[in-house]
């Protein structure tokens, strides 16, 4: 077929008065809007799986899978040029205008779209005010209930060769909905005090949760080049497709896919894209070429996961990101109580048609130990995936973790249940909204220490432990646990990303770096880049190189700008004691602006600190004392 039909949001913008501005400075212009593309609007249409379906001089037709993510992917952009725009005179501002609509589409058969849904988000647009989003009735309902902005019904809207009036929502960014409460921008207030809930809010402010590596707010992606040691064996593992017709089976195309991943991952010199940057592919066509040059791998594995009754059957395909060329496939039938076992034979058969050598003492994965209850592990796989769906928070989580306690009902010593198990006790601990810390992390530590008893090879297990001592600031042993973690599961990029974060908090910014520049390779499009950005923003704080942790504290803010006080506060001291007062005036005013759950006094930052300042870790101490140095420079008041 030539064209195929379908539904689809559709994102279209454009810059506001961009003839005047090309008129007056053309070069300068056409610089700066290829600036924003490439470090913000770009990176931004990515994490929230948007598809730049063309460009229009000076705008866009972006295709989302969904209304909350095209909105979503607007409200960052535009928060973004908020921030962008302060200090810039009215005459010379970029602003956008963007309008959504859900509707239907004719993609034609070279990915370009045409149609209805198309004409009306461009009307849409048109009718937009500078800075703001406008919505069609048809995409306002998908989101209504999910949006804290202030919202302005227009009415019905004739548009411009549309036959007929359209009810137009207008949404601005910045300004926030009156009819009802906010959601918390901030970690969640506990509901008691304790000795441990300071940690807490540091963790949450520094990125060291074990929910924010999947479930950090908007991150920027950036292109990815595997090292030099890895050009023999670079891959990535795209998401394997359902081919049930039920969604409710995904689970196990899904858990194949983590499997492979980790199972290549073992092989030496091999480099293999994190997980979290393969699934923002999920569902999408795959273009090898494009996506070796994205991720800078050598090699796309793709396949299909078909189940039917207690059967399963596996095909997986290996394409040449260069040449675009298919270069092995197979078939694999097994008993759908087998299909995680099935990966060894997946990745033995691949590796031998890669003509790449599997020595003996160094087999390419660990000994697997087939579930003592394959209905156990059918549920603790279920549970996984449920709990990541659900943000590892929240009624769809809660769901998950059930599922974990009906595995093990059936069968107490499932590793793979007792371990997600442990986040239902440990996350709320580490975002401080836990009634009894000590008891949860407690409980959380009990479930992992019995997963690592009955299976010591578990990566992800050592990865929990790492997170609950690193809470305990026993940050050495956090460490040994990461590194095991790693040693088990080299793709296990939360493990790296925890590594980056327990050298800064000992003070070892060089070493921090060193690991978030990893995790940042080896997974581009992660849910928390944001977190690893703010990492290197502090770490280069501490080693003085203020003006490289200017540059980091402000991509990311421009991720999103009113969710963390504490880029806003290493921008702000890094720009005092830089000499560029004024810059840092205006970096103040703009964080008591964005941000009002922040610390606002030296007291309170201090008081958020006060655990590693107490511990007193004297490079980490060291730094936050030029931190406050920095406020105090530009007038923060000290209660």
């Amino acid at each position: 077929m030539s064209e195929t039909r379908k539904i689809a949001a559709i994102l279209v913008s454009d810059v506001v008065g961009y003839s005047r501005l090309a008129g007056v400075d053309e070069d300068r212009t056409l610089a700066r809007l290829r600036a924003l593309r490439s470090d913000l609007i770009d990176p931004t249409i990515s994490v929230h799986r948007g598809r730049i379906v063309k460009r229009t001089g000076d705008g866009s037709v972006i295709e989302f899978r969904s209304v909350v993510d095209a909105v979503r992917c607007a409200i960052e952009v535009q928060h973004a040029m908020v921030e962008r725009n302060t200090g810039v005179a009215l005459d010379k501002r970029i602003e956008f205008r963007i309008g959504i609509h859900l509707g239907d589409v004719v993609e034609e058969i070279d990915g370009d779209l045409m149609g209805d849904g198309v004409n009306i988000a461009a009307r849409l647009e048109g009718v937009c005010e500078p800075g703001a989003i406008c919505l069609s009735e048809d995409a306002y309902r998908q989101v209504k209930g999910r949006l804290d902005l202030a919202v302005t019904d227009l009415g019905q809207t004739q548009l411009k060769n549309i036959a007929e009036p359209i009810r137009v929502y207008s949404l601005r960014v910045g300004v926030s909905a009156q009819a009802k409460a906010a959601m918390p921008t901030g970690p969640p207030a506990p509901k008691k005090r304790s000795a441990l809930m300071p940690l807490a809010a540091l963790l949450i402010l520094i990125g060291g949760g074990a929910l924010w590596f999947l479930n950090a707010n908007r991150p920027i992606a950036v292109a990815s080049k595997a090292p030099p040691e890895a050009a023999r064996l670079s891959i990535v593992v795209l998401p394997f497709a359902n081919l049930s017709g039920d969604p409710a089976q995904d689970y196990l195309a899904d858990a194949l896919t983590d499997e492979l991943t980790t199972a290549l991952g073992r092989i030496r010199d091999s480099f293999v894209s994190a997980r979290n940057t393969a699934f923002a592919y999920k569902g999408k066509p795959v273009d090898a070429k494009a996506i070796g040059k994205d991720l800078g791998v050598r090699y796309v594995l793709e396949g299909s996961v078909q189940p039917s009754g207690n059967q399963v059957r596996v095909n997986a395909q290996l394409i040449d990101t260069d040449s675009g060329a298919h270069l092995w496939a197979d078939q694999f039938d097994s008993p759908r109580a087998d299909l995680l076992q099935m990966q060894d034979e997946i990745v033995s058969r691949l590796t031998r048609a890669m003509d790449v050598q599997l020595p003996e003492a160094e087999a390419a994965r660990l000994e697997r130990t087939k579930a003592a209850n394959p209905d156990a592990e059918d549920l603790a796989i279920q549970c996984t995936a449920t709990v990541r769906r659900g943000g590892y928070v929240g009624k769809e989580a809660d769901l998950g973790y059930r599922l974990c306690d009906r595995a093990l009902a059936l069968d107490p010593n499932n590793v793979r249940a007792l371990t997600w198990l442990s986040l239902k006790y440990l996350d709320p601990v580490l975002f401080g909204s836990s009634v009894d810390p000590k008891s949860e992390l407690k409980r959380a530590d009990k479930l992992v220490s019995e997963a690592l008893a009955l299976d010591p090879n578990s990566a992800f297990a050592h990865y929990e432990k790492a997170n609950i001592l690193s809470f305990q600031e026993r940050l050495d042993e956090a460490i040994a646990e990461h590194e095991r973690a790693l040693a088990l599961d080299p793709a296990l990029v939360v493990a790296v990303g925890g590594l980056g974060r327990d050298y800064l908090y000992l003070g070892q910014f060089e070493k921090s770096l060193e690991y978030n520049d990893k995790a940042t390779r080896l997974s581009p499009h992660d849910p928390s880049l944001a977190f690893w950005y703010q990492m290197k923003t502090t770490a280069y704080f501490g080693l003085k190189q203020y003006d490289q942790a200017i540059d980091w504290a402000r991509k990311t803010i421009a991720i999103n700008p009113n969710n963390n006080p504490l880029p806003h506060f290493n921008l702000i001291a890094s720009l005092a004691l830089a000499g560029h007062e004024a810059e840092a005036h205006e970096a103040l005013e703009r964080y008591l602006a964005l941000v009002p759950f922040g610390p606002k006094t030296i007291v309170a930052w201090k008081a958020v600190a006060a655990p590693f300042t107490e511990r007193g870790d004297p490079l980490f101490l060291e730094m936050f004392d030029r931190e406050i140095e920095g406020l105090r420079k530009v007038g923060v008041p000290e209660k």
